[in-house]
């Protein structure tokens, strides 16, 4: 048997120039593609969001639309590549379609968490830094993502939350008005000075340099509990001061009343044994 080496060669030479090498470029085209247009989608994204940054758009509602965005050109980058590999491309969307109600069906708790970020970003409830509460977690925005909102916790702790369990439950904003008012209850022993306590409340609540003129403060007996007179004080103070001035002012009542010989009472209970027993 006879083997023609020259014939092998020239199959093998048009299997290269009809097959290996169109095949090749294709892919390598597809490749590239995708990787500049990754490259790409990412630089446009960024530069949306810093021109929306210069026109003061919130931090927050630049960074999901760029994110959104970002999102959707990649998607067209690599319908753009695949085409380079010779599939049709509209048959490609019809499949992308029909795949993305399939997972639309089974991921529709993070579509619910889309709609929710998107329904966070039109209302804006909150903006990037605001102090709030919500899905009981407490903490500063850092930042609205596509599914989830992040919060930094006072002890700088990072807590991302759900946007469906954002948007879907009550939210408190601490930071939303300039001004809050401190809550303090404050009790004394039935044997001390009622009006004598009242002044000094006074006293240390007008004098304190960050407590606001107006709105007034409040100072007044709530209550004749069971161990206490209580007094409720209620100051006004800018937001940012909230906790400094609550606390200096706990710690500065505490220091007074000792100094003044106000007794601030603590819980007791009285038992009385009785010693007759049964015979």
């Amino acid at each position: 048997m006879t083997f023609n080496f020259s014939t092998l060669a020239t199959d093998s030479q048009q299997l290269i120039d009809s097959v290996v090498i169109p095949w090749g470029i294709h892919i390598a085209s597809a490749l590239a593609i995708f990787l500049v247009g990754k490259w790409l989608a990412r630089a446009v994204a960024n530069g949306v969001a810093k021109a929306l940054g210069r026109a003061n758009i919130d931090p927050i509602l630049s960074n999901f639309l760029s994110n959104i965005l970002n999102t959707v050109l990649l998607a067209l980058v690599i319908i753009v590549a695949l085409s380079q590999l010779g599939l049709n491309t509209t048959s490609l969307v019809a499949l992308v379609g029909a795949a993305g109600l399939a997972v639309g069906l089974a991921l529709k708790d993070s579509l619910s968490h889309f709609a929710a970020g998107v329904m966070l970003v039109l209302f804006r409830p909150f903006k990037l830094g605001d102090f709030v509460e919500v899905g009981g977690v407490s903490g500063s925005v850092d930042k609205i993502t596509i599914f989830s909102t992040r919060l930094k916790t006072p002890d700088n702790k990072v807590v991302t939350v759900p946007n469906g369990n954002v948007f879907g439950n009550t939210m408190t904003n601490f930071s939303e008005e300039a001004t809050r008012r401190i809550d303090l209850v404050i009790g004394i022993g039935y044997g001390s000075d009622l009006l004598k306590a009242k002044g000094i409340l006074e006293d240390i609540v007008s004098s304190h340099e960050k407590v606001l003129k107006e709105p007034n403060y409040r100072v007044a007996v709530s209550e004749l509990a069971d161990s206490s007179v209580n007094f409720i004080v209620r100051p006004w103070v800018n937001a940012e001061d909230f906790w400094p001035v609550r606390f200096e002012l706990i710690e500065t009542i505490k220091l007074r009343f000792d100094a003044e010989g106000i007794e601030i009472p603590f819980p007791q209970m009285s038992v009385h044994m009785n010693h007759n027993a049964d015979k």
